[in-house]
């Protein structure tokens, strides 16, 4: 009998064993688990969610899972020493439940806190890598409003260009970069002998309006057309501080768009 059940033991796939092992001892646990009664898991919620209540509104997950392992430790300190006699008369619980509570709090503190329903969940630490060479700027993505631009507009973004207005863009106005560029192309083809020949462009893609130092309010869809034999450039990719500093009204950015056509 016995070479028989050390045959059957030696033939029983190991990984099996294992398994079973594991439910049986956590069969154990579960039989030898502590069922607090019901007025005092709610004593156990209510002075827990006391303590988290007077945590700031912005505490993070790990201050909060401070504040209840500090209530933790305090309420099994002060059972022991109910335990012992040694407990102030202020104690919330009855000497026949300290003993049940003090193992519920120490052993069996995990099936407890799920079964009162406290979670926590695990503090997410999300890290930035920044592997981008050192003193170069995050490029800003930018997609200006309607159709593409085509290639022979050269649109450079965050520029105005100076020139002769050929189009004044006030009483202009274009649905896109791309169809401002176009009446600038249109202009140059159908210009008269002797008329000045549009080569530059000059859009407003904000909504709110494009800054300029003149007197008028440049508005949204502004298409500027002029002519520059050379033609130079009035702002670029930002306001200097200087500039900003005696004309307040200049954002950071210069909020133009502007193109130069080749002849």
């Amino acid at each position: 009998m016995e070479e028989s059940v050390r045959i059957r033991k030696a033939n029983e796939p190991l990984k099996l064993a294992e398994l079973v092992k594991g439910m049986k001892e956590e069969l154990r646990r579960e039989e030898t688990r502590v069922e607090l009664p019901e007025e005092i898991k709610q004593r156990v919620t209510d002075e827990i969610l006391q303590r988290l209540r007077k945590l700031n509104v912005t505490a993070n997950v790990t201050e909060q899972r401070e504040v209840v392992e500090n209530w933790r430790k305090e309420k099994l300190q002060e059972v022991k020493d109910l335990t012992h006699g040694t407990s102030g008369p202020n104690s919330s619980i009855l000497q026949d439940q300290t003993e049940m509570l003090a193992r519920a709090l120490e052993s069996d503190w995990a099936f407890l806190s799920e079964n009162i329903g406290l979670w926590i969940p695990s503090e997410i630490v999300n890290v930035e890598h920044d592997d981008k060479p050192e003193g170069e700027e995050e490029p800003e993505e930018e997609i200006l409003p309607g159709r593409p631009v085509p290639p022979e507009c050269h649109a450079e973004l965050h520029t105005d260009y100076d020139g002769a207005a050929v189009k004044w863009g006030l009483t202009h106005h274009k649905e896109s970069a791309a169809d401002c560029c176009q009446a600038c192309l249109d202009q140059a083809r159908r210009a008269k002998p002797g008329e000045k020949k549009c080569n530059i462009w000059v859009y407003c893609p904000s909504e709110t309006g494009c800054y300029s130092p003149d007197i008028y309010e440049h508005k949204n869809m502004e298409c500027w057309l002029k002519y520059a034999e050379k033609p130079k450039l009035n702002f670029k990719d930002r306001y200097s501080e200087s500039y900003r500093s005696s004309h307040p009204r200049a954002p950071v950015m210069v909020p133009w768009v502007s193109g130069v056509i080749s002849a």
